[in-house]
């Protein structure tokens, strides 16, 4: 298949994926093999190929990480997803290999095979209930159910973390915040662990921190603020002064949140910065044409704060 170009507008609401299956040994199966289906952004597909020579690395931190080779000049890792989900994979010799570039990493995962791309909304994405995040390993972070099969979107930035924890995010524990004065902050991020992370830095930095987990609760709850700083006589930001959001969550995503907020003629005095793996080079006019005031690609989370606080001391002062 190639390279994916497929335009999509920001803000729409809509997300595309690539749908793909892992071919897996069963035991006692009459037939022998299941296709489990699976699904990525396809903001975060490259491109995808057909299997390369690989060469094996001298160490690797997990058994699925086959090798690495040589595409057009950049050596890239490859993943067995099979092996890394604890699958048994057949049909090795067909594989595909999905190329894909998140946190400015690229990482290769080879796959059973490739069916196609759907466009969806992302009210259609319903998040994965606890019990079955568990039994995954929180590898999923979306469940999309199509008229014949279920397609599970895997978390590959948990996947690449787990193999290599030096991309994992972490706070800056040297920085000193005690001078700062008192924000107010809403944040929404479909992942526990990131929420809680941008939660505690903020909290260090003197932030009141109000979390959600989807774009939705975030844009119910600042029509909310709206209506009620009609009533009392109050500006917007005497409630909430900077909204940090994902990109990619169930319900409605950040774009959709940011381009909702921004073309408010009240909410959009209020600062949004856009958080999320998708932010590249490539990517970043997708927040530009939403109205995003800054867009941080993670891991750099540590800058949410210091960008937060430099966004709203602009808009005081830019409203002083």
């Amino acid at each position: 298949m190639a390279h994916t170009n497929i335009l999509l507008e920001a803000g729409t609401n809509e997300l595309e994926i690539v749908e793909f299956y892992l071919e897996e040994e069963l035991e006692n199966s009459v037939d022998g093999s299941y296709h489990g289906y699976y699904g990525v952004n396809v903001a975060k597909v490259l491109e995808i190929i057909r299997m390369p020579k690989v060469t094996e690395l001298p160490e690797v931190q997990h058994p699925s990480v086959l090798g690495a080779f040589n595409l057009r000049n950049q050596i890239i890792p490859l993943v067995d997803l099979s092996l890394w989900l604890g699958k048994k994979r057949t049909g090795a010799s067909e594989a595909k290999v999905i190329v894909t570039e998140f946190n400015n990493v690229t990482t290769a995962f080879m796959v059973s095979g490739v069916n196609r791309i759907h466009r969806i909304s992302w009210e259609e994405v319903e998040p994965p209930n606890l019990y079955m995040a568990s039994l995954s390993g929180n590898s999923i972070n979306g469940v999309v159910k199509m008229e014949n099969r279920i397609i599970f979107l895997l978390d590959l930035e948990k996947i690449v973390a787990d193999l290599n924890p030096q991309l994992r995010m972490r706070l800056d524990e040297a920085m000193d915040w005690s001078g700062n004065p008192h924000y107010r902050a809403m944040i929404c991020d479909d992942s526990t662990l990131i929420r809680e992370m941008i939660k505690d830095l903020l909290q260090k930095a003197n932030f009141d921190v109000e979390a959600h987990n989807t774009g939705k609760g975030v844009w119910d709850r600042v029509v909310e603020i709206k209506q009620k700083a009609a009533e009392e006589g109050r500006k917007i930001t005497d409630y909430v002064q900077v909204v940090i959001s994902d990109i990619e969550m169930p319900s409605m995503d950040g774009h959709t949140l940011c381009r909702k907020i921004k073309d408010d003629p009240e909410l959009k005095q209020v600062p949004v910065i856009l958080f999320s793996s998708l932010i590249s080079d490539k990517q970043r006019h997708k927040g530009d044409s939403v109205g995003a005031d800054d867009q941080i690609s993670k891991p750099e989370i540590s800058a949410v704060a210091t960008r937060s606080v430099a966004l709203i001391e602009a808009y005081r002062q830019s409203n002083s």
